[in-house]
């Protein structure tokens, strides 16, 4: 076979793969930070803070945290209903839960979960730093403070969405 014949049949083979549009998938995620089991009493209110401390991406993209906040009782329960948040560069979440909303008589203990969801690949920084309180509900003076993971708390979370980013 010539040369010119050669070619022509190997561009005539490989040609479709050569033009062939290649697709990207994406796919969603959640973390989920378990925070330790916390004791509260009558006089309390439990607290969980979320930070987005992340700043933009070198390319400009703005940064964004999204999930959810909720607490569950001793059972697993969960307390009330998940308070869901989006965070921008440096904003803040609080959500409370004061002892009167556990549904418990006398001392009991409490958790808090927080999920971070997103997309990935994505190139949207988030680095949520979370943590725990409880507090006097009246005199507001804080009896137990935990800091949960920080930095992300995962591997998506840093620099930009998805798992192994």
């Amino acid at each position: 076979m010539s040369k010119r014949k050669l070619v022509l049949t190997l561009l005539a083979a490989a040609g479709p793969a050569l033009w062939a549009q290649s697709t990207t998938t994406s796919s969603t995620y959640t973390n989920t930070q378990n925070l330790p089991p916390i004791g509260l009493a009558s006089t309390e209110t439990a607290q969980i803070n979320v930070v987005n401390a992340a700043q933009a991406s070198s390319s400009g993209t703005a940064a964004s945290c999204t999930g959810s906040i909720s607490f569950l009782t001793s059972s697993g329960a969960v307390i009330g209903t998940a308070t869901t948040y989006t965070l921008g560069t440096n904003q803040l979440k609080s959500v409370s839960v004061p002892y009167a909303e556990v549904g418990a008589t006398g001392r009991t203990e409490i958790r808090g979960v927080v999920t971070q969801t997103g997309t990935a690949p994505s190139d949207v920084p988030c680095e949520l730093l979370v943590s725990l309180e409880t507090y006097d509900t009246t005199s507001g003076v804080t009896h137990v403070y935990v800091a949960g993971g920080g930095g992300g708390y995962g591997a998506p979370p840093q620099g930009g969405g998805g798992p192994g980013h």
